[in-house]
């Protein structure tokens, strides 16, 4: 089980704010922050997802969301805050018959998933 995860961004209050927006409907707001050189998301309490300035190479991220609507939501908001789009809300039955996902680059190119596993 993974704990937590942390990210290199180039531009650190520009990631900032686009993560507590696009994050925003998935439950997650800003946790903790260390002055300007580290920043934990999460849900209430347990920040999980951390950014850091530094030297950026992309990862892929998936944050589990309690139902479409809010993988909609996340996707919506991420474009929003300045992402672009490596796949629109949808049913993946690639990887299984209930996998309904989004996708969007962040400021950096990492991929952002949001992911609903449930029947609805």
């Amino acid at each position: 089980m993974i704990d937590h995860i942390g990210l290199r961004v180039s531009d650190y209050a520009r990631s900032k704010r686009f993560f507590e927006n696009a994050l925003a409907p998935l439950g997650y707001s800003l946790v903790m922050e260390f002055g300007g050189s580290a920043a934990g998301f999460g849900a209430p309490g347990k920040p999980d997802f951390w950014i850091s300035p530094g030297p950026t190479a992309p990862v892929h991220v998936a944050i589990l969301a309690a139902d479409r609507a809010t993988v909609d939501a996340f996707y919506k908001a991420a474009l929003a805050a300045g992402g672009r789009d490596n796949g629109a809300p949808g049913l993946r039955p690639v990887y299984h018959p209930n996998y309904y996902g989004a996708f969007v680059f962040d400021l950096d190119g990492n991929n952002i998933e949001a992911v609903c596993h449930a029947s609805e």
